[in-house]
């Protein structure tokens, strides 16, 4: 669960399903959590495939991204190159760390410390420190060694949480189920959220944007 008051870092990567990811972004700064935010060079590639979303790796503008909502929480960016960022040392008290979504190269990375970026590294600390890691993978169908790297993500303490929305809670737009998503990334932080209905409950909207 995440620690009260701490950051949450947050990667995005070059898998499939970026809507997830800035999604996760707006929801943490509209409760309120300040993020440490890097985004890797496949990831920027997948937000303007998907999102039509120009993000400058080198000159970034949290504009880029175009939040639909805010809050008290604030972003701070880290380029992907740059290992001397606080995010990379395991003295730098985060409340945990999402990789959403995580790439197959991400994920291999993770398991096997590779280390060739500040993502990697950043994951790779909060699995020593032993706090909170969610993978977040969106990949189909799944490959022995995917299915071994996830094992062993989760074996080392990580939660793999891949990008599978539920229909039970009456989705009827694709935010829903993006919603469904989030906000089960958001249960395992400890982020309270209303974005789903939950078994037995009624539905309230967090943010209005429906």
């Amino acid at each position: 669960m995440s620690a009260p008051n701490r950051p949450i870092v947050v990667a995005i990567t070059g898998a499939s399903g970026a809507v997830y990811g800035v999604r996760l972004l707006e929801v943490l700064v509209a409760a309120g959590h300040d993020v440490h935010l890097s985004i890797s060079p496949s990831g920027q590639i997948v937000l303007k495939q998907e999102m039509e979303l120009s993000v400058d790796l080198d000159r970034f503008e949290i504009s880029d991204l175009r939040l639909e909502s805010t809050g008290p929480g604030r972003i701070t960016y880290h380029h992907y190159k740059n290992l001397m960022s606080p995010i990379a040392s395991g003295s730098f008290l985060t409340g945990g760390m999402v990789i959403c979504p995580c790439s197959g190269s991400t994920l291999g990375a993770v398991v096997h410390c590779v280390g060739e970026n500040l993502i990697h590294r950043a994951a790779d600390v909060h699995l020593k420190e032993r706090r909170m890691l969610v993978l977040v993978p969106r990949e189909t169908p799944l490959s022995m060694i995917q299915l071994e790297n996830m094992k062993r993500a989760a074996e080392a303490g990580a939660i793999v949480l891949p990008a599978m929305p539920g229909f039970y809670h009456g989705a009827r737009t694709i935010r829903d189920l993006v919603d469904f998503v989030v906000a089960r990334i958001c249960d395992q932080l400890g982020v309270e959220n209303t974005l789903m209905k939950r078994w037995g409950t009624s539905k309230i909207n967090l943010s209005g944007s429906h």
